[in-house]
This record gives structure tokens, sequence and C-alpha cells, in this order.
């Protein structure tokens, strides 16, 4: 049981003085959290809670919120604090209330213009998770090779040891030698949300885009477009206004299989072999292009 007179204390150390909590409600917050809204004087929450000793995750996604928050192109929630009390880490952001339906063009510019936001070297200054799936950001100059190690060949290996051998790992390894055919460019180290599903995107009650949730990196801005169609597209007119701002290259139809075949082992990881005939498929689509 959380004792939420402990959350307010620690609340107090990072400045927000005065609370206290009135009213909590649980919500839902995905299949790793706990999630809540607590509101009082006036001010409401959205707190994350998992086990102590997980507050790294918590760390990664509040200064990934803050560098998104930083390229002053879409909105993400404001980051209050994190750190662990009594038994708990724990990350308070500020509550939003959110809606399914609102400005998808605009969340098509927005995006593109995170997108234009820049480092000079893929990776990031910390690693993070996708999921609860640990994330290697260590940065590198070749995309090819970051993609190869820190991406697909990481839930290859992770994959292996959750017993999901055989065919997958050899056809992987193959695939994992073809990748500079199939990737084929050396893309600009984009600033990248890094888990664009449509359940990490809404809208507030204006009608304007919010993203959140994310699993920060820089890298090629189409492995954020092609997370977008993995489990059920975003609307038409959000990718007609990121087309109008920042056209894709015409290969990124391979690419995207390329880089959603990532997320697809990395559910297999999580949550088992439900994933495996897709992600087998997958990458006999893709070699059947290099053949």
């Amino acid at each position: 049981m959380f004792h939420w007179a402990a959350l307010q204390q620690c609340l107090h150390a990072q400045g927000e003085t005065g609370f206290s909590a009135d009213s909590v409600r649980s919500v839902a917050g995905g299949s790793i959290n706990q999630a809540y809204v607590v509101e009082g004087d006036g001010r409401s929450y959205f707190v994350k809670l998992n086990a102590a000793g997980l507050g790294d995750m918590f760390a990664a996604e509040a200064e990934g919120l803050r560098e998104l928050a930083a390229a002053r192109a879409i909105r993400v929630p404001r980051v209050i604090g994190w750190g662990e009390c009594v038994g708990h880490a724990y990350l308070v952001l500020e509550y939003l209330p959110l809606q399914g339906r609102g400005d998808a063009r605009k969340l098509g510019e927005q995006l593109a213009a995170l997108h234009r936001v820049c480092a000079e070297r893929y990776g990031w200054w910390r690693d993070n998770t996708i999921g609860a799936t640990p994330q290697d950001n260590t940065r590198t100059d070749d995309w090819v090779e970051f993609w190869r190690r820190r991406r697909l060949g990481y839930q290859l290996d992770l994959a292996a040891r959750n017993g999901h051998g055989g065919r997958l790992q050899v056809r992987g390894e193959r695939l994992l030698e073809e990748l500079p055919a199939l990737i084929g460019h050396a893309p600009p180290a984009s600033l990248l949300h890094g888990d664009l599903w449509s359940g990490n995107q809404a809208y507030d009650g204006e009608g304007e885009p919010v993203i959140f949730d994310p699993a920060v990196y820089y890298g090629d801005r189409e492995t954020d477009l092609a997370m977008t169609e993995l489990f059920g597209a975003f609307p038409a007119d959000f990718y007609a206004a990121y087309e109008d701002q920042y056209p894709l290259d015409p290969d990124y139809r391979v690419r995207k299989t390329v880089y959603n075949l990532y997320h697809v082992i990395n559910h297999l990881n999580l949550f088992g072999r439900g994933y495996l005939a897709q992600a087998e498929d997958m990458i006999d689509r893709l070699l059947a292009q290099v053949c």
C-alpha cells in the first residue's frame, strides 16, 4: 500500500510546496506501471509508480520528456519530479486531460518540426527503456552499425536468451548482414520520440497534440513514422501534413519494416511467442528484397 502523504513530502522537497492530496484515483497506465491522478489544492498530477529499484527507468523517461520539451516543437507533459519513496519508484508529471481526437494535421506538422532537431551522432547521452526492455543508446557515427548492434542485434540476442532460437536466429543473423543494403542511407540524427504508437499520443482539451511515454534517442526519423503504422495507422491528415513539411524518401517503404521489426521482436521478448510468427515473416519479406 503506497502512502500518499510520503509522496507529498517528496514533492515538497522538489519545490511543489503546499500540496496536499485530497483525492487519488487509479487510471490506465499501460502494462508496466501503476498510474494515478492525484488532486488537491487546485493542482492535479499524473503519478506513475513501480517497484523500488526501477527509479532509473523513470529518470530516463523524465529526461526524455525534457529533451522533447526543449525542442519546442510539440507538447509533452511537464515533469514535476521523480525518485524513490516508501519502497516505490515514482514519476510525477502534470496531469493533462486528454482525448482521442484533435488536430491530426497539426500533429504531423509538429512531428516534422521535432525531426528537424538534430544531433551530430546517433544515440543519446544516456540509456533508457523501450517498454520494460533496456535500450542501449551508446552514441555512434554509423547508423547501420547503430541499428545492427544497439537495436536489432540486441533484441535478437535477448530473444535467444528467452528461448526463441532456431529459425528466428538463423534468419535474423542473415538479416543483420544485409542491413547495409536494406537501410541504404545515412540519415540525419533526428530527435525521436522512439515509441510513437497511437497509445502514446493524444490531444488536449483544445484539440492540440500531446505526446508522452517516450523512448528518446537521435536517429532516422523514419523509425518514428514506421512505428505510427505498426499497430493501426494514424489519420491520413497526419501523414499528408508530415509529407508537406518533410517529405519521405520512396525507400522508406522498405526501411519501415526493418525499423518495425525492432518493436515486434521487443514484443516477443516482453509478451511471448504470440509475436514469433510475425517477426519471422517480417524477416523473410526483408530477405526476399535482397535475394
